[in-house]
């Protein structure tokens, strides 16, 4: 996948994963990593700065027999910010895919 059409999208992809629920990094590096061609270390950063915008918040819960894991959860602004930014995304996903597939955006639409 080319590496600007992930760059607008990977932060996208980690709030919609959280807003499924709680997760740990790795848990969310590993998803993401199965499912695009992405390293696996280039999540955390991501994490760092959803963290530092307020979008999202840390916590430590106790693992069974290991050290503590720290989750990552959605905060109430990070809520928000995800579902207007997937609302924009599949907005534009559905524009773009109008004009690959040439639906409706054919030659005599096109300005000069």
């Amino acid at each position: 996948m080319n590496n600007q059409y992930k760059k607008g999208v990977v932060e996208l992809c980690i709030l919609s994963l959280l807003s499924r629920g709680d997760s740990y990094g790795y848990d969310v590096s590993d998803i993401l990593t199965r499912h695009m061609d992405l390293s696996e270390g280039a999540v955390y950063p991501i994490l760092r700065k959803l963290k530092d915008d307020g979008l999202v918040s840390t916590y430590l819960s106790e693992a069974s027999g290991g050290p503590p894991r720290k989750y990552y959860t959605l905060t109430k602004t990070g809520r928000q910010v995800y579902e207007i930014e997937k609302k924009d995304w599949l907005e534009f996903a559905r524009t773009i895919e109008k004009i690959l597939e040439g639906d409706e955006y054919g030659p005599n639409h096109i300005s000069q």
